[in-house]
Order: structure tokens, then C-alpha cells, then sequence
């Protein structure tokens, strides 16, 4: 991985789904030394992903979308949740961090395409005197 204060003088954005949580920097391939296209937690995307290619492609839509799938070198950085919800924050990371490269230009399609949209659904609290958020015991007449 780069040095912090290389990273930092790049773009980025931050998405969000279900509990995971993606931090994501777009390098332009001009600035970056590797070949790699993309990095997960300081691994090949598809080694981190397991050889998935529907994360893979899941997570270059957003460049396909707007055609700068050659431009950009990802560096995501992504905690909690499963392979799914970490595709798709790395999803909503790369759309927020295009919209602050050209606002103008890129903004609709990707609104239109649906990318910016947070999906807030997460798991439900456990209440008390229940075995999970809603599962009673069963009610037993006598």
C-alpha cells in the first residue's frame, strides 16, 4: 500500500451497506506504479473476493458507466459485513468519489444508474423477553 500522504492527495469516497463499511480511493494510472487495477484491504480484488466475478464486475460498473474503467486504479479499504455488502460500499465509494471529479458530467448517470443510493437496511435490534427481534417462544394455552 502507498504512503498516507500520497493517498490523501487523491480522490475518495466512503460507502455504506448493511454493516461493512468501504473507504475508496480512485489513483490515476499515470501516478500509480503497479499494474493492479484494483486493491482490496491491501490484496488483489480478485483474491479478496475469491475469484467471484460477479463482485468484480459489481465493483466497476460505476468506471464502465461513465468510461473511465482504464483511468482509475481503486484502493478500497473495508471493514465489517460479508463478500456482498463489501462489494456493494466499494460500489457506493467509487460512484461518491467519480461525483467529486466532475459533478456535472457524471452525476446523472450514476444517479440514474442508481450507484448513489445507500441502502440502509441493516439487521434488526434483539428485544428482551423474545429469542431474536421478533421470534417468541411458543405460547403454550396450558
Amino acid at each position: 500500500m502507498k504512503s498516507t500522504n500520497q493517498i490523501n492527495s487523491h480522490i475518495y469516497g466512503i460507502g455504506r451497506k448493511k454493516e461493512s463499511t468501504a473507504i475508496v480511493y480512485l489513483v490515476p494510472f499515470s501516478e500509480s506504479t503497479s499494474q493492479i487495477k484494483c486493491e482490496v484491504n491491501g490484496h488483489k480484488a480478485e483474491q479478496y473476493f475469491q475469484q467471484n466475478f460477479t463482485y468484480l464486475h459489481q465493483i466497476s460498473l460505476p468506471l464502465i458507466k461513465v468510461k473511465l474503467e482504464n483511468k482509475y486504479k481503486i484502493i478500497a479499504n473495508v471493514k465489517g459485513g460479508g463478500l456482498t455488502g463489501q462489494a456493494d460500499s466499494i460500489k457506493l465509494g467509487i460512484a461518491k468519489a467519480l461525483c467529486k471529479v466532475d459533478k456535472l458530467k457524471f452525476r446523472p448517470t450514476l444517479k440514474f444508474e442508481g450507484f448513489l443510493k445507500r441502502d440502509a437496511r441493516v439487521k434488526e435490534r434483539r428485544k428482551y423477553g423474545l429469542k431474536k427481534a421478533r421470534k417468541a417462544s411458543q405460547y403454550s394455552k396450558r
